[in-house]
């Protein structure tokens, strides 16, 4: 049976009443075999269903850990220490094929999270809307389902598919799956391309925005949920990879002044935290944007999924150290820097990231966007668009060193240098955070060689991830 046919998850944890008529006895209903239109019989059981969209989107195999993984050791500030087929080695070294676990986990995860998202917004059509009533919450709950599916098409567009930029979408990007399906079939599906689906995810997006609420209100939700403010920011990625520096820096207007302090003028207050090291400990600082959060015993990520796990010999496993040879080296980043905290060198000399602090059971919320993200990618757009060493990208770029580094200023002498001080701070802020593999494919530039692994370049099949057996074996329109 095909492993990626998505079959409805009920994960609002509700059960069904035992009858006790004779006639039940005699037409037994299977006690998991739940009918679909049941979870929308009430406001709870359907509040339950939005929620189980985030739970689906932050499984261990996506962006509960694996997704944020694969992105940080396919750059090149990571060394694999341990020789671990399991734990991403074969992408470490862009060696993995199509048949190997990780590539089709990670797009079953994703599909499946689609799936729920589309079985989600159909059954709220179908009475749904109905039983919650209230327009802005119908609106809203929409809104988040819409967001959940165009990040879950994105996460796999950086992986499975070339870059938008090197050749304006054209090449085959991902099957298109805008329909819930609760049993076999329905598996020819053809690649849709990639500015196809580009068009998709910003479609979503755009009805997000309009649909889910300014402010939650409440500190947790701000963080873990789609607000305006994160449904902007996540806009201004897409365009970021679209390479669209217009769109870019309309999208990022929304949620940044034009002069400093930088905070969001409306919706949540997002703005850069006082410390950074409160983002990875404190969780609901203005500074998380959207992050993926677990609660503790109730709730963890799952065996070798973890970031610290990966990321820390005493903690975890020390599946990858620091590169030498990585964004550690750069001199530019003063030992007096703050995020050097981060950078926790052994007695025997190899660096480890120490920027998930938490020990089993892994609790660590994974951060999906950060404030300073959102600056950086609006400093890279002006920055590009004018060509020129622009005030305001100058002035985003320091705000985001003065935080850890009040002792340097960067006054640039050239649009290319300031580019460069751009690209080379995003490889320091959001090292170990899964943004440094997609940075290097959204600019089509070379993967560097790292310890035994070559350098791979925009022409070799290995820059992408292969397509899943999971998927080509039953699509045969791929």
């Amino acid at each position: 049976m095909k492993k990626y046919i998505y079959q409805l998850i009920i994960l609002s944890g509700v059960a069904l009443a035992a009858g006790s008529c004779s006639k039940s006895r005699l037409n037994p209903v299977s006690s998991t075999d739940i009918p679909s239109n049941f979870v929308f019989l009430t406001k709870d059981r359907i509040a339950h269903q939005v929620n189980g969209l985030y739970a689906q989107l932050k499984v261990g195999n996506l962006l509960g850990g694996r997704g944020v993984i694969y992105n940080d050791v396919r750059g090149d500030n990571f060394i694999n220490m341990t020789g671990n087929g399991v734990t991403a080695l074969l992408i470490w070294n862009f060696s993995v094929t199509g048949s190997d676990a990780e590539i089709n986990n990670t797009w079953n995860a994703a599909y499946n999270t689609i799936n729920q998202c589309n079985l989600f917004l159909e059954g709220m059509t179908a009475g749904g809307d109905t039983v919650v009533k209230d327009a802005a919450l119908v609106a809203q709950y929409h809104g988040e389902a819409k967001f959940v599916r165009a990040l879950a098409y994105f996460s796999l567009l950086q992986l499975y598919a070339q870059p938008y930029s090197k050749d304006n979408g054209a090449s085959p990007g991902l099957p298109l799956r805008l329909t819930g399906l609760t049993a076999n079939g329905h598996n020819d599906l053809p690649r849709s391309s990639v500015a196809e689906v580009y068009t998709q995810i910003l479609s979503d997006l755009n009805d997000a925005e309009a649909g889910v609420p300014d402010d939650y209100g409440d500190a947790n939700m701000n963080v873990t949920h789609a607000h305006k403010n994160a449904v902007v920011a996540l806009k201004e990625r897409v365009y970021l990879h679209k390479g669209d520096w217009d769109n870019v820096i309309t999208e990022a207007n929304k949620i940044v002044p034009a002069t400093a302090p930088f905070k969001a003028p409306s919706g949540v207050a997002n703005a850069l935290a006082a410390d950074l090291k409160d983002v990875f400990t404190k969780y609901t600082t203005p500074e998380s944007v959207l992050s993926m959060p677990w609660t503790g015993a109730n709730e963890q990520p799952g065996t070798q999924n973890q970031l610290a796990y990966y990321y820390l010999p005493d903690l975890g496993n020390g599946e990858y150290s620091l590169n030498d040879d990585g964004i550690i080296s750069d001199a530019g980043w003063k030992s007096t820097d703050a995020r050097r905290a981060f950078v926790d060198t052994d007695g025997d000399g190899v660096s480890w990231l120490r920027k998930y602090p938490g020990g089993d059971p892994y609790v660590d919320w994974v951060p999906v966007i950060r404030y300073a993200d959102v600056l950086l990618m609006l400093a890279e757009a002006r920055a590009r668009k004018t060509n020129s060493v622009d005030a305001q990208a100058v002035e985003l770029l320091n705000a985001v060193r003065h935080r850890s580094d009040p002792t340097t200023t960067f006054a640039p002498a050239s649009a290319t240098e300031l580019i460069n001080d751009i690209l080379h701070e995003r490889d320091i802020e959001f090292l170990g955070e899964g943004l440094r593999g997609p940075d290097i494919t959204r600019l089509l530039q070379t993967f560097p060689a790292k310890g035994s692994a070559g350098a791979i370049d925009p022409s070799n099949p290995a820059y992408i991830f292969p397509a899943p057996t999971s998927e080509t074996q039953y699509n045969h329109s791929w």
